[in-house]
């Protein structure tokens, strides 16, 4: 609620409080709303219960808003060339895991997350608060056909990184060149991994190292762990 007040990237209709629960929390939220322009209504707490419904997670602190803009695969095209970042998930289906790893991307400088119409879940409030507050920075985009979409971004200059964990190319040996200039990252479902036809469509398969008995990471540790290897090397890159 407050990232989104922040980022100003939804339609605004109002912000409920409940009149037995203020507290310093909502005093802030008042304060970024009226700085939204968005209007501030205390209610009776039977009707803010009501409104907010018996499964909400509110502390006191309701928020109207539109729903999050899905973006045109092409606002992925935009940045500066060589820096861009984007992550696509193929057959990620849980709320949980797709708001962990928008929280992994934005905080890795990723320019974008790219989503398919199926097999992935809509920007509920289950994955903005998994994301804390991620969503409502970083572009979101939602295709019907992944490799199709990839292709797209390959002939935008894009690189793809599949992560997979049969792939021969370890992720730490890798070459600079690899993992250099503008860069698709795509992971997959725990277990399922890639499919068929979006490994066929990568430029390369990485393959993070494990040094333990347990074969794979969750998909968001996965993210963290390629992603911040990318930003470390950016940025290793820049100092000489």
């Amino acid at each position: 609620m407050r990232e989104a007040l922040r980022a100003r990237r939804r339609r605004f209709v109002r912000l409920l409080l409940d009149a037995e629960h203020r507290g310093v929390e909502a005093d802030e939220l008042i304060g970024l709303a009226r700085e939204a322009g968005v209007p501030a209504e205390t209610v009776p707490r039977a009707r803010f219960v009501e409104l907010a419904g018996p499964d909400a997670r509110s502390q006191g602190v309701l928020l109207e808003a539109g729903p999050l803009p899905e973006l045109p695969l092409s606002a992925l095209f935009e940045g500066e060339a060589g820096g861009r970042r984007v992550v696509a998930l193929d057959g990620v289906e849980d709320p949980q895991n797709v708001g962990a790893v928008a929280r992994v991307a934005e905080a890795a400088g990723a320019t974008g997350l790219l989503l398919t119409h199926r097999r992935a879940p809509p920007l509920s409030p289950a994955v903005a608060r998994a994301s804390a507050g991620a969503i409502e920075y970083l572009p979101i985009v939602r295709v019907t056909n992944l490799p199709r979409a990839l292709e797209e971004l390959k002939g935008k200059g894009f690189w793809t990184l599949g992560a997979e964990v049969s792939a021969e190319l370890d992720l730490f040996g890798a070459p600079d060149r690899v993992l250099s200039g503008d860069l698709v990252v795509v992971l997959g479902a725990e277990g399922r991994g890639l499919r068929r036809g979006v490994r066929a469509v990568l430029d390369h398969e990485l393959r993070i190292p494990m040094a333990g008995r347990v074969g794979s990471l969750n998909v968001s540790a996965a993210a963290a762990v390629v992603l911040f290897e990318l930003l470390r090397r950016a940025r290793t890159d820049l100092r000489g």
